[in-house]
This record gives C-alpha cells, structure tokens and sequence, in this order.
C-alpha cells in the first residue's frame, strides 16, 4: 500500500510539473500557439526520461553500482565528436546541420554502430567481461574528447558557436519528424526487451547468484547492454548530452521506492525524470529567462548529489 501511495505521489507530482509547464506564462489570445510550440516538447520529455531513467537503471544493475551511468561508455563524447566532424568538415549550413532530421538519423546510426563494434567485436570475444567492457568504454571516451578539443581548436569560431549550441541539452529544437522516428525506435525497444524485465531482480543479486538460479546470464546481460546503448544513444542524439540526469534521477527513485522490482523502480524513474526535466526546462524559460541552460542546472543539482552519495558510501 505505501508503494501505491508513493507512486501516485509521483504521478500527481508529474501531472502538476506538466500542468506548470504548459500553462504558465499565457498570454490571452496565444494559446494555440503556445500549445503549438510547448506540447512536442513535452514529447520529448517523456522520451528523454524513459530512455535516459530505463537506461541508467538497467545499467547499473547490470554493473551492480549505483555510482556508474552509461555514459562511461563513451557515448557522450562520440556525440560530441560526430556533431563536431559535421561542422568541422562540410560547415554549419550544411543539410546534416540544418536538417534536425538528417542529423538525428545521422547521430543515431554513427552511435550504434560504434556501440555494435564495440560489444561483437570486444565483448564476446572476452567472454562478455563487464569490467573490460567498462575500461574500453572509459579510454575510447577519452580518446573521443582529445579529438573533439583538437577540431574545436582550429575550428572557424563562428562555427564554433554553433557547435556550442547544439552541445548543450535543449527541447527547443526538437520536430515532430524526430518524435515520430524516435517514438518508434523506443516502441521497440520496450516490445524486445519488456518480457526480460524480470530477470533483472534476480541479475540485482549479483552474477553467482543469478546463475544458480538458473538465468541465462551472458545472453541476458548482452540483450540489456545493447538495449541501454540504443536507449542512451536515442536521448542524447533527440535532447543532447545530460550527464548527470540518469544518475540523479535513478538514485533518488531508490531512495523513495524501497522495492527490488524494476518493472516499479522504471515507472518511478521515469516518472521522477519528467518531473525533473519539466522543472529544469521550466525555470530556464521563465525564471532564468534562457541565460542559464538545462544542462547546467542539472549538472550543478546532479553533481552535488554524486558528491554526496560518493561521501556517504565513505562514511558507511
């Protein structure tokens, strides 16, 4: 019963942030317009926390660490990098920059063919070792961010600061033909992968455990790794980067519902990042005026948190 009342609390919480966001700061005469422009963004919203929260929850129960995210594995940065090749090489009015479309499918695939090479050809030829997996993922990252500071040196800067604006997180640009594509990329994933949910309470007890009980650990762990890369790599290229959010946003719904079922813990993260990207998004526009960015609230709001649970797990 006190798992119910939580997750209604949660749900009332989101119904309130989406009401926040639609309807503040109407003009009368301009509500069409303002519905126009406000509702694709909350599309996106949605997308971004099923994608960034299921994500990031799935991932650290795979690697049983509430401190790791998915973007160790190097997707960020190689966002970072293919959005800085395409104005590096062919210029920022080039059809790849200004048609949101091109870009996205463009980004999508670039992502998940780096994440295909990375998993076929490195994680089951090493036994589907987790750990090795992890220390690939954190040296390609590097290696991605010394090649994007190398462009951004000797970019044009004019470029440059179109660049800049299409590496901060934002639902401002997001198009009905992304949400479409996305919606569909989602749609599947959730069809391939909903069935499996349930190994993962018994994957959250660890490797050992979870074989003796009879679950197919090496094919389950790779269905899931492939699904969080497809997830991440969805966000990132519909929003832009949000390190911090999937981290923040799992770790708070583990506070708040006590269960070891994810089929809840996913329903409350999500819930828990629209309600945060709602609010975020929400004081960009009307408080901050859009001088200061969402990615920087959350980042500031997420890494206090991780400061915090790094020194609680010290003291423990």
């Amino acid at each position: 019963m006190q798992l119910n009342k939580k997750k209604f609390l949660l749900l009332l919480l989101t119904i309130c942030s989406l009401c926040l966001y639609l309807f503040i700061d109407i003009k009368p005469g301009t509500f069409d317009y303002a519905m126009k422009l406000r509702l694709p963004k909350v599309a996106g919203v949605i997308l971004a926390a099923v994608c960034l929260s299921a994500g990031t929850l799935i991932f650290q129960t795979l690697v049983n660490n509430r401190i790791l995210t998915p973007c160790i594995l190097g997707l960020t940065p190689l966002y970072v990098l293919t959005q800085t090749v395409i104005i590096f090489f062919w210029g920022s009015t080039s059809l790849l920059v200004v048609n949101k479309t091109a870009n996205f499918l463009l980004t999508i695939v670039i992502m998940l063919m780096c994440s295909m090479f990375l998993y076929r050809i490195l994680f089951e030829r090493q036994s589907q070792n987790i750990l090795l997996l992890l220390l690939i993922g954190t040296v390609l990252g590097s290696l991605f961010s010394s090649f994007n500071q190398t462009l951004q040196r000797i970019i044009d800067p004019n470029e440059f600061m179109v660049l800049q604006n299409k590496l901060f997180a934002s639902l401002t640009n997001i198009n009905a033909e992304i949400l479409f594509l996305g919606a569909i990329l989602l749609f599947s994933v959730i069809i391939w992968c909903y069935k499996d949910l349930k190994y993962l309470d018994v994957i959250s007890m660890g490797k050992e455990q979870a074989i003796s009980l009879g679950v197919n650990y090496k094919q389950k762990v790779k269905k899931f790794m492939l699904a969080v890369t497809i997830l991440i790599s969805l966000a990132t290229a519909m929003i832009g980067p949000v390190t911090f959010l999937g981290f923040l946003v799992v770790n708070v719904t583990h506070e708040i519902i006590k269960t070891y079922k994810h089929k809840y813990l996913i329903i409350a993260s999500v819930l828990i990042g629209c309600i945060t990207i709602l609010l975020g998004q929400t004081l960009v526009e009307n408080v901050f005026h859009f001088n200061a960015t969402l990615t920087s609230l959350i980042t500031f709001t997420g890494g206090s948190y991780f400061i915090y649970m790094v020194m609680r797990e010290n003291n423990a």
